[in-house]
This record gives structure tokens, C-alpha cells and sequence, in this order.
């Protein structure tokens, strides 16, 4: 297992956030990710906003991972809550503990906010069987499909 570090990424850090989400977004979509420099402004608009934090992981000197926990308020969830909107381990670092680690940290996060809960929606099922096992093993539970409306 390699040593595994995390800091709260900031502005200087919109490239490898960028790379991270951009490389996720690719793997999701099967290569239909949108182009860098559309990913490029989400990240900046979302670096820029209080209520996100993102969190890169690091492991011998080199960002290997990327967190992106959003905070949100619902009635069923007894106020506020944590999202895990994007949770990516490069491919060859995956299986190291890196995302157990992420999760802890969005599980230390929350808890100082004063959060009961996190949430986040794994990829579409079956082709992505192993990440919701793996979200599964971590503590988290099925509570229905996640669905959403471009408008």
C-alpha cells in the first residue's frame, strides 16, 4: 500500500482537477467525455464555490485520485447532507486503498459540518457492477436509481 495524502484542492489546481475529471467523465462515457476546455470551466466554477469542497489524493509525490463532495439540504435527509458528485482513482493506482481513504475523509468532512449522511450515485448497472460493490463494502447502501433531466 503506498503512503496516501490528501489536501483541499484550490484555484492552482484547476489543471489536475481537470485531467481527473476529464479522465472519469472518458471512462463513463466510453470516450464521449466533453472537451477539456468545457471541463475546464465547471471546475473552476466549482473550486470557486464555498459550499464544494474537493479533495485530490496523493500518493509517493503524485496526484493519483480526486474527491468532489457537495454540500446539499433535503427534508428526507433531516437538513443538511453530504454528495459525492465525482470519486475517481487513476486505473493503475485503483485497489491501493486510495478511494477508501477519500471516503473516510468526506465521512471526517461531513461529520465536522455537522452532516448525518453522504450520498452519491454509482455508475449504470450491470457494466459497473464492481464500483457499486465497492461503494457497497464502504458503508453505503441502495436507495434507488439516481435519475436527472437535462434542461
Amino acid at each position: 500500500m503506498p503512503s496516501i495524502s490528501t489536501r483541499r484542492a484550490n484555484a492552482t489546481d484547476a489543471g489536475t482537477v481537470v485531467r481527473f475529471i476529464h479522465a472519469l467523465l472518458d471512462e463513463l462515457t466510453g470516450g464521449k467525455a466533453p472537451a477539456p476546455d468545457d471541463v475546464k470551466q465547471s471546475a473552476q466554477i466549482m473550486l470557486a464555490n464555498a459550499s464544494v469542497v474537493a479533495v485530490i489524493a496523493t500518493a509517493d509525490d503524485e496526484p493519483v485520485g480526486i474527491m468532489v463532495l457537495n454540500k446539499c439540504t433535503a427534508i428526507y435527509a433531516g437538513g443538511k447532507f453530504g454528495y459525492i458528485s465525482e470519486l475517481y482513482v487513476r486505473p493503475e493506482k485503483r485497489s491501493k486503498g486510495i478511494a477508501p481513504h477519500l471516503l473516510e475523509v468526506a465521512s471526517r468532512e461531513g461529520r465536522a459540518r455537522g452532516w448525518k449522511r453522504l450520498e452519491l450515485a454509482a455508475p449504470r448497472q450491470p457494466k459497473w457492477k464492481r464500483t457499486l460493490d465497492f461503494y457497497l463494502r464502504n458503508g453505503f447502501e441502495e436507495i434507488g436509481p439516481r435519475l436527472c433531466r437535462i434542461i
